[in-house]
């Protein structure tokens, strides 16, 4: 403590409360301050022990155990994460609207990375044509929910990761309970009336949303972030195409390893925005193209005159998604293989 005062508490006449587990180690160290010149010195009487036992609140600081260390130890020796960010992601909470091509390498990397808590939203069943790209399934899976096979690949793979498994359909009417629970939220949904109704709902909660779409050889990538002044889905894109106009990917095909690289690099921004460190892709959507090995990037702007994150929003509850996207309904699960969003040249 005397090494290290003048560096933490440098003004003599700073208020200083010195406390230790009983309240005697504690009148030593303020006797030696005193005699270094410090002022205004207190020793709290019975220390932490006395604290506790007069029932005031108190919070016990978290460690990793000595496997985690181990563990994550390339995490924690680099300097924009640490013990104190791998802490964060190890507490953190995000959701993954599908365990299809996008889901499974985003939630692979995020359960590598030590995120704790993983949410998956999927209603459908591992085909044997899903093996081709979908890396958490495996061919003992076929039949199985793909929630299912989800948690137990995640779980072979890192069990300080707790997966939330909602085997439901993403409707107005459940959204918003169950995207209120997270931090972040990858959206790797295969239709746009999931797509519209992700977004408005993490708007209007605030939630930042990493989203991602393939088809063929190219793969599309940004955050929607309208809480911290980035724009939404419906600035990029106001209105749906018409129904059958754009193909998907059952209809075009897509490379086995384009939604490895697209989920990965989602993966990488819900953990900037967990950590807090970096620049997100809010306000820029990344466009890759495997055919050529190239990036590039295309500036969006918030539209001021949005419904949904806008001056003037107009949409300030969910509304039916298929009939604004002019689907006529059906029972039809949240299926995961995503269609392509509109391309930005």
């Amino acid at each position: 403590m005397e090494l290290r005062i003048e560096n933490l508490v440098p003004r003599r006449d700073t208020p200083i409360a010195l406390y230790c587990a009983g309240g005697v180690r504690s009148v030593l160290g303020a006797r030696s301050l005193s005699e270094m010149g410090y002022t205004n010195v207190a020793s709290v009487a019975g220390g932490f022990g006395g604290w506790k036992n007069a029932g005031y609140s108190f919070v016990v600081p978290r460690i990793m155990t000595d496997d985690q260390r181990h563990r994550y130890s390339r995490h924690t020796i680099i300097p924009e994460v640490g013990e104190r960010g791998q802490l964060k992601l190890l507490d953190a909470r995000v959701l993954l609207i599908g365990a299809g091509g996008l889901g499974s390498p985003a939630a692979m990397y995020l359960a590598a990375a030590g995120v704790g808590t993983l949410g998956i939203v999927d209603f459908d069943v591992v085909d044997v044509s899903n093996l081709q790209r979908q890396i958490l399934h495996h061919l003992d899976d076929v039949g199985r929910p793909k929630v299912e096979s989800a948690a137990e690949t995640i779980a072979a793979l890192n069990t300080d990761v707790k997966v939330v498994p909602h085997t439901t359909l993403l409707r107005s009417d459940n959204a918003l309970d169950i995207i209120k629970e997270y931090d972040v939220v990858i959206n790797g949904s295969d239709n746009f009336p999931t797509r519209y109704l992700v977004n408005d709902a993490c708007a209007l909660l605030g939630k930042p949303l990493v989203d991602g779409s393939i088809f063929r050889f190219e793969g599309q990538l940004t955050v929607f972030d309208p809480a911290r002044g980035g724009p939404c889905y419906r600035c990029l894109y106001p209105d749906p195409p018409p129904p059958g106009e754009v193909p998907s990917c059952a209809e075009g095909g897509v490379l086995g390893v384009l939604p490895g690289i697209i989920g990965s690099l989602q993966a990488s921004e819900a953990i900037k925005l967990i950590l807090d460190v970096g620049e997100s892709l809010a306000g820029r959507l990344l466009l890759f193209d495997a055919l050529d090995g190239r990036f590039r990037q295309v500036k969006v702007q918030k539209d001021p005159a949005c419904p949904v994150c806008g001056e003037d929003p107009t949409v300030t509850e969910l509304i039916d998604y298929e009939q604004f996207c002019g689907i006529p309904h059906s029972d039809n699960g949240v299926t995961v293989e995503p269609l392509p969003a509109l391309v930005v040249t």
